[in-house]
């Protein structure tokens, strides 16, 4: 599942293919913005917030713009030239993929959301769990409720703190889950942070002694994944366990030897995940 390094590193390959350049064909296939075309508007950035992907685009040089009829309404309709962002979330599935102009797929077309070409590349979103085109004035609507971005330049580790402490009777897990709280971890973070600590992932966040070394845990162990191609949380070489606990039931803890035991966390089926410790380890 996408975490926030693969957010990162997703909007760092569409800076790379689409900045600055003039959009030549789009191809929106969610019905809400099917008919939608974005040809001739120029990418102006690609930014991730936690596990949100912000693609921004403004007007083009030749002065093309989105027929009115299909374009969200511009927070300030007085200004035509307001810019539109392209918000994706990869939820559990995916991913943007970009293509060399003419370069054949490497997934099927049938799984494409979203498709932004330009002279030279293509840009393909596959299985999107969320596709949608709002007011780049209008952002705040959708991204406002997150919390500090762990990879961002509003980091804030007390914030983060305080958020994930609001609600001290909380499991661990699912408070680092919550993106109010802090943006960009994901299930996999969740559990190898909760091993780091020595903690079960159903301990009350309260419990937690000196819980703004957690905090400070997280932020060093997405930083020091954020650049790379594979996810490594253990340090040890290729071809090792990367994880210490994620996925790895039944299989001995790397310090211990102790089996991984798993189960289900949560309250309801929007919040329930399955979670991975060491019963020796993680007390």
């Amino acid at each position: 599942m996408p975490e926030g390094d693969s957010v990162y590193k997703a909007a760092a390959k569409l800076r790379a293919a689409l900045d600055g350049q003039i959009l030549t064909r789009t191809d929106f296939r969610v019905p809400a913005f099917a008919t939608l075309d974005l040809s001739g508007h120029t990418v102006t950035s690609a930014v991730p917030r936690g596990k949100h992907l912000l693609i921004r685009v403004a007007e083009g040089t030749d002065g093309t713009t989105a027929d009115a009829a299909d374009t969200p309404a511009p927070a300030n309709a007085s200004d035509p030239g307001s810019g539109l962002t392209i918000h994706s979330h990869l939820k559990m599935e995916g991913v943007w993929q970009i293509y060399s102009a003419g370069e054949r797929w490497r997934k099927p077309s049938y799984l494409a959301r979203g498709v932004l070409s330009t002279a030279t590349k293509t840009a393909v979103g596959f299985e999107l769990g969320l596709l949608e085109v709002v007011p780049t004035a209008s952002e705040e609507s959708i991204v406002g409720h997150l919390g500090p971005d762990l990879l961002g330049p509003d980091w804030d580790a007390e914030l983060a703190l305080a958020n994930l402490l609001s609600d001290p009777a909380r499991p661990v897990a699912l408070a680092l889950l919550d993106q109010r709280n802090l943006a960009g971890l994901g299930n996999v973070f969740a559990n190898e942070l909760s091993f780091l600590r020595g903690v079960r992932p159903h301990t009350p966040i309260g419990e937690i002694a000196d819980p703004k070394r957690l905090v400070a845990l997280a932020f060093k162990a997405i930083m020091v994944n954020k650049d790379r191609p594979i996810r490594n949380l253990t340090g040890l070489p290729r071809g090792k366990p990367r994880y210490w606990v994620h996925g790895r039931r039944g299989e001995a803890c790397l310090r211990c030897g102790t089996r991984i035991e798993s189960d289900q966390l949560g309250t309801g089926p929007t919040d329930t995940r399955y979670m991975w410790w060491c019963p020796s380890c993680q007390k």
